[in-house]
């Protein structure tokens, strides 16, 4: 159905000669909007955008197909006749002009005009024309104000939450307006009745013998037009009803309206209300004597007290457990039953819950009358009248010899972990030391037998060596363990440093096990020690070599992450960090050696066939590197080994690289330079020496720290300082900062073989050389230190 805009304008049809704008101009002059259109099709769009009524010439519609016209005429809103004048030639109006009764049909509301006609009349029949649109248009708002109600109401009707019915009233064979029918009724009347689908059925039908009652009620509505508001059962459904009626009007429509809700729940509440009220006293008695019987049995000592410093009831666990009557409880400030020391926090604590309103708890001790104290843990709430709280409070006495009994037990516990894994530590170091002092002990021997031939004496010379540095790398790794060796940090891209050792990895893995690595793209930068961060790879590789027999797959995996995961009980740590993981295809490791895999000498492997100190070098590097290294395995389905290490930005690495060449491994002659050399040990203090004068140095010996000091500013002319780092008084590191400050442009160079300086804050810029060290190591060192000519002298 088209819907008509509503407009005042007129529209004119009139394609011959100069009708069409004489009709506008009389039309406008009149105080009308007129529009002239060109054709029949001109005149239906004009329709569509809004018109008042229509001026068409008789040969307009007879030389056009009048189609469109119709079909817009017939799809008007019901309220809308659109009003013609039909401008007629050759016989006037229908009494003279049959020929015009078919425009009749067609146009529905016309009225004819006769050509020539006057101004006047034109006007005339345009304003009554006018007139009746504005008519149609009245009668459009008053419509559409009347569904708006309708449907409102509709809503209204099917939305609230009450029951809502109309009924009619019928005559029956108990008398006039002796039953009634349901007219409507929305969706909540089944919900608040309980009785469906009423709609058209009758009274009498549907409740049987209570229908005289709900008759007369609203009869009298009816009858007398006077609203009514009651309550009453539905004895059909058993429900409850808050009801609510008022006349229909007229009377004549003998209709009642009905609004009601379902009150039954209330109506059980307000039943259980009165049959609480009604034994109410009984049921007070009966709480009465269980809080007395609750406050009399309590093991808990309970209180009520006041802001002010007084108690005023305490139950007699008070007298079992702390001594005091109640009299002397209730006679004296609950302050003075206090130990000295809590009285401020014990009192804050009250104070605070007293300007809060929430409750608190806290620990005091309380005297007993028998003297001492006795620990109590208080729970508080405050009262609502502001002025008095209640306190329950319990013995903690027993609660605390318990955890002390349980401290000394754990303490006694930790003692024996701690001496039984000194016991095995100290074990693995003699077992591996006396082996490697048997091979030392056996080559000097060896090398005492007279006309020993040269071959011979190179082969234990060389067992000699070896069997040292097989004694500095034991060492090496308990201190890895311990994390208390001296580290070399540096930023290196950890993808390159892997693929720089595959050659090794493959080596050492052999032939039947194929390893695959998985490296990212971007670079992965990690500070830490290099060639530490190599013999992890090394250690962790063998374990898994051995784990799979010689045979199986190796993987090997790069990958950046925003957090370590907990770890072994240990909860993790957010920052940015780079994961090494090695993954084997072996045997996988017990349950129940998970836990001891990374302590030291602990191995699973056969005697003889390793140290248990593989892992525990990983463990040890990575901790002190502020990484960890944790391990997934099933017995059967393989292990792998994950390495977790703190990851650089590439800034880091920028700082980091070192401009000053490296020398090579030639050993340098030292002539013309001078060395200070500052040993405690005498036997360690004559070897040095002696090492460096071998090499050409000429040198000076000081037993510590003040005779070094004293030494340089007597004498002039060295060019390094070679000290030890631990010795009595001032340590070695102290004697160097001690002699930058002095002598800002004597290179120092600190030698040890252990120092929990060095292994927890670094070198501090001194060049290090580790014990048990090698000439040619000595050389390169002094060499990089002292980088200027020789000092004059």
């Amino acid at each position: 159905m088209k819907r008509t805009t509503v407009s005042e304008r007129a529209l004119i049809l009139a394609p011959r000669g100069r009708d069409a704008a004489i009709a506008a101009t009389l039309l406008r002059e009149a105080g009308i909007d007129a529009e002239p259109c060109p054709s029949l099709l001109d005149l239906v769009a004009g329709l569509d955008v809004g018109a008042a009524f229509a001026i068409v010439t008789e040969e307009a519609l007879a030389t056009s197909d009048v189609g469109p016209l119709s079909a817009w005429l017939g799809d008007q809103e019901e309220w809308s006749d659109l009003p013609f004048v039909l401008l007629t030639t050759g016989g006037g109006g229908l009494e003279r002009n049959p020929a015009a009764r078919r425009f009749l049909d067609l146009l529905g509301n016309v009225t004819f005009l006769e050509r020539p006609f006057h101004p006047t009349t034109l006007v005339s029949l345009a304003r009554s024309a006018l007139r009746g649109r504005r008519r149609q248009y009245d009668a459009r708002a008053r419509l559409r104000a009347l569904r708006d109600g309708e449907m409102r109401y509709r809503t209204l009707f099917e939305n609230i939450d009450e029951g809502f019915a109309v009924i009619e009233f019928l005559d029956g064979p108990q008398g006039p307006l002796s039953d009634y029918v349901h007219v409507e009724a929305n969706a909540a009347y089944a919900i608040n009745s309980g009785l469906p689908d009423i709609v058209g059925k009758r009274l009498r039908d549907i409740v049987g013998e209570e229908a005289d009652s709900w008759a007369e009620t609203y009869r009298h509505v009816l009858l007398t037009g006077e609203p009514i508001r009651f309550e009453r059962e539905l004895v059909a459904t058993g429900r409850h009803l808050e009801l609510a009626a008022f006349r229909v009007e007229p009377i004549e429509r003998r209709q009642v309206a009905v609004l009601f809700k379902d009150v039954t729940g209330r109506k059980r509440d307000e039943a259980t209300l009165r049959e609480l009220n009604e034994t109410l006293e009984s049921q007070v008695a009966l709480r009465s004597a269980e809080r007395d019987h609750l406050w009399n049995l309590s093991q808990d000592m309970l209180a009520r007290a006041d802001y002010k410093g007084m108690m005023s009831a305490v139950s007699p666990a008070w007298q079992r457990v702390l001594g005091w009557s109640e009299a002397e409880l209730l006679t004296r400030p609950y302050a003075t039953f206090m130990h000295p020391d809590d009285i401020p926090p014990t009192l804050n604590a009250l104070a605070r819950m007293g300007e809060t309103g929430e409750p608190t708890r806290f620990e005091n001790r309380i005297a007993t009358k028998a003297g001492g104290f006795k620990p109590i843990e208080w729970t508080v709430s405050p009262e609502p009248d502001g002025m008095n709280f209640v306190a329950v409070g319990r013995d903690l006495s027993l609660t605390k010899a318990r955890e002390t009994e349980l401290q000394v037990a754990q303490e006694a516990l930790r003692q024996a972990q701690k001496m039984e894994a000194v016991g095995q530590l100290t074990g693995g170091v003699a077992h591996d030391f006396n082996n490697l002092l048997t091979i030392i002990k056996s080559s000097t021997d060896l090398l005492r037998r007279p006309g020993l031939q040269d071959e011979r004496r190179r082969r234990y010379v060389d067992a000699i060596s070896e069997t040292v540095d097989r004694a500095s790398k034991l060492t090496g790794q308990l201190l890895a363990f311990a994390r208390r060796q001296a580290l070399k940090p540096e930023v290196f891209d950890a993808g390159e440093r892997i693929r720089a050792v595959a050659d090794m990895l493959h080596t050492i893995m052999g032939s039947r096990v194929q390893i695959l690595t998985d490296l990212p793209e971007a670079r992965c930068l990690v500070e830490a020690d290099a060639s530490q961060f190599e013999t992890a790879l090394v250690n962790m590789a063998v374990n898994a070599r051995d784990a799979m027999d010689g045979e199986g797959r190796l993987t090997v995996r790069v990958a950046a992450e925003s957090a370590i995961p907990p770890i072994r009980g240990h909860a993790g740590s957010a920052g940015a960090f780079v994961v090494v993981s090695i993954a084997d295809t072996g045997s996988g490791i017990a349950p129940d050696q998970l836990a001891h895999i990374f302590e030291p000498f602990f191995t699973t492997k056969a005697v003889g066939k390793g140290t248990g100190l593989g892992l525990s070098q990983v463990y040890g590097f990575a901790k002190q590197s502020g990484g960890d290294v944790a391990v997934d395995s099933e017995k059967g389905r393989g292990t792998t080994f994950t390495l977790y290490l703190p990851r650089a930005e590439p800034e880091a690495e920028e700082r980091a690289l070192d401009p000053a060449p490296r020398s090579g491994g030639a050993i340098v002659d030292g002539r013309g330079r001078r060395v200070l050399v500052v040993e405690d040990n005498v036997d360690v203090g004559t070897l040095s020496t002696q090492l460096l004068q071998d090499l050409g140095y000429e040198t000076a010996w000081a037993a510590n720290a003040d005779e070094a000091l004293d030494l340089l500013a007597r004498a002039d002319g060295f060019d390094a300082m070679f000290t030890d780092v631990i010795m009595p008084g001032m340590s070695g590191v102290e004697l160097g900062h001690e002699v930058r400050r002095r002598h800002p442009d004597l290179p120092v160079v600190l030698t040890s073989g252990y120092s929990h300086v060095l292994a927890e804050e670094g070198r501090h810029g001194f060049e290090l050389l580790k014990k048990p060290y090698a000439v040619e190591e000595l050389s390169r060192v002094l060499r990089q230190a002292m980088r200027g000519p020789p000092t004059q002298r």
